[in-house]
């Protein structure tokens, strides 16, 4: 339909909101520039995510929101703080199947319309000098295992930006100036994955 217009949510945490980057750069909101320049009426996202939040930190940040009852589109990108903190992959997979269904409900039950991101390997990034790299990169496979396995059960989308955050080992324009989190450019390659993907759900 032409003229519909549709809605779209992200829920995460600083990856979502693009920690130390102007809002412009974040990746829901390339993603929704994307989809109008491609001819769709999308709002602007709506965003539940904060720098450092868990899997629990989201659930509580996404129960004391006021959410519409239904999004058109929904995104999902949590987990790096859960291995950053050095918590379990077991409790990762039950809060994560959790804030799946949740996520699932919020898109009105339309699996094919929620979209799972994986997690970015912050130890290629400067601020992870002095730590054990590879330990880190086998860590942040092993969450995405994890939530790829989960994502594939409840027959969602899952959007491995994980090979291409890698890039930025050796490619400093991929680094936001605070040398941990991903650049705008970064951002917009996540953006063009996800936007193909949602535009392929509408037509």
């Amino acid at each position: 339909m032409l003229n519909q217009s549709y809605t779209y949510l992200a829920l995460g945490d600083s990856y979502t909101i693009g920690e130390g980057l102007p809002v412009a750069e974040n990746f829901p909101y390339q993603t929704i520039q994307l989809l109008r320049k491609s001819g769709l009426n999308f709002h602007a996202a709506e965003i539940i995510a904060k720098t450092g939040w868990t899997t629990d930190e989201l659930q509580q940040g996404i129960d004391h929101s006021l959410l519409q009852p239904k999004y058109d589109m929904v995104s999902l990108l949590i987990g790096v703080n859960n291995q950053y903190r050095g918590r379990s992959k077991d409790e990762y997979a039950g809060q994560f199947e959790q804030l799946l269904q949740q996520a699932i409900g919020f898109a009105g039950n339309q699996q094919s319309h929620v979209f799972v991101l994986s997690i970015p390997d912050w130890g290629v990034t400067p601020f992870a000098e002095g730590r054990d790299r590879r330990q880190i990169e086998k860590e942040i496979d092993e969450f995405n295992e994890v939530g790829k396995t989960i994502a594939a059960k409840h027959h969602v989308h899952f959007i491995d930006i994980t090979p291409g955050s890698r890039e930025a080992a050796t490619d400093e324009s991929l680094i936001a100036p605070d040398k941990l989190h991903p650049s705008g450019k970064e951002y917009s390659k996540w953006a063009k994955q996800l936007a193909d993907s949602i535009e392929r759900e509408i037509h």
